[in-house]
């Protein structure tokens, strides 16, 4: 188990340390929700971890494999919705691979993805549009 040690600091902004590490990151509630948007908010992190997790587990897959998934790149854009209750609604995910794979690696590599810790801890309300780019695509 890991443990997150978190402090309100005051002004909707909260600073987690990572207990294994030490490593620390700041929160900050968004502009939209009465914050100043300074920082990731809670809900940014959420986009971020799904964003990590999907790459991560792909890297070990291609590790596996030999593959080399160097410059690849992950971006994840963050709905919310405000009905019935402010929440998350959307993470879209574009996932960039310039390396150029064959097919088999490709679906490979995609069903990685979609198997991350994250992916399958999210609710099902969530709408999550994965598009993935591979090789000359994922360059433009």
């Amino acid at each position: 188990m890991v443990k997150i040690q978190i402090a309100y600091e005051g002004d909707l902004r909260c600073r987690a340390t990572h207990g294994p590490s030490g490593v620390q990151l700041s929160t900050d509630a968004p502009v939209d929700n009465q914050g100043r948007g300074e920082s990731f908010s809670p809900t940014d992190l959420v986009a971020t971890a799904l964003g990590a997790c999907m790459l991560t587990i792909m890297g070990i897959v291609a590790r596996r494999h030999a593959w080399d998934l160097s410059g690849a790149t992950v971006e994840v854009t963050k709905g919310m919705v405000q009905a019935p209750v402010r929440r998350i609604g959307s993470l879209e995910v574009v996932i960039r691979v310039p390396a150029e794979l064959d097919e088999a690696a490709r679906k490979t590599l995609a069903n990685a993805a979609y198997t991350c810790p994250v992916h399958k801890s999210l609710h099902p309300e969530i709408q999550i549009p994965v598009r993935f780019l591979f090789g000359a695509a994922a360059k433009a």
